[in-house]
């Protein structure tokens, strides 16, 4: 009957460890992970400008609530960028990547939300989409019997709407001890691995004749 070999030190000294040690160690790394990722990532900056629907003498509220939704699904169209990145001075590709547009169900409004890593070139996305919108929307005036007006510009962020290094430390925290706290649930139980490495007892030669005596 061979002996089982010896584990590594390294590993006794790790069995050894409090279970909270692991909860501990995931939080460290992992809100070291997440501060370094803020640090590193740029900021992103998001300015919102709104523009609104508004009825003719010839057209209602319902229909420039309606118009309102049509326009919102329109804005970020090529029809639209094209002209935008004129006054934006930025590609058309950048224009459909960073700008976004919402309506509201129970307001005739548009809101025209853009981002980038510079304060100012996300005002000037957001401004020039909206102007280009509501100049489309003034050519279709005569058939829509709605216009476009401008109801607020977007003005230039004076903070990054990105999570700060804090944030991202703090949430890299909360995932390393999470994560943790998995293994140090799903790891075996130190009583059940001694016990299923513990050779099986074998019968000694007295019992063994003792055995064979009854038979």
């Amino acid at each position: 009957m061979t002996e089982n070999p010896r584990r590594p030190a390294g590993l006794r000294r790790a069995k050894a460890l409090p279970p909270w040690s692991l909860l501990a160690a995931g939080a460290a790394a992992g809100g070291l992970l997440g501060g370094v990722y803020g640090a590193v990532e740029p900021p992103v900056y998001t300015a919102t400008a709104y523009v609104v629907a508004v009825p003719t003498e010839k057209s209602d509220p319902a229909s420039a609530l309606g118009f309102a939704q049509a326009y919102g699904r329109v804005a970020t169209q090529l029809a639209v960028l094209g002209d935008a990145q004129v006054w934006a001075g930025v590609p058309v590709k950048t224009l459909q990547q960073s700008v976004q547009t919402s309506t509201s169900p129970d307001a005739p409004m548009v809101s025209i939300t853009a981002t980038s890593d510079r304060a100012d070139l996300a005002a000037d996305m957001a401004n020039a989409v909206s102007r280009s919108l509501t100049q489309h929307a003034k050519s279709s005036r005569a058939t829509t019997n709605v216009e476009l007006q401008q109801f607020a510009r977007a003005i230039r962020p004076t903070a990054p709407s990105s999570a700060s290094p804090t944030v991202t430390a703090l949430v890299g925290a909360s995932a390393g001890g999470l994560l943790g706290g998995l293994v140090l649930l799903v790891r075996p139980k130190r009583g059940r691995e001694e016990e299923a490495a513990r050779p099986a007892a074998v019968p000694g030669p007295a019992l063994a004749a003792d055995a064979h005596g009854a038979l």
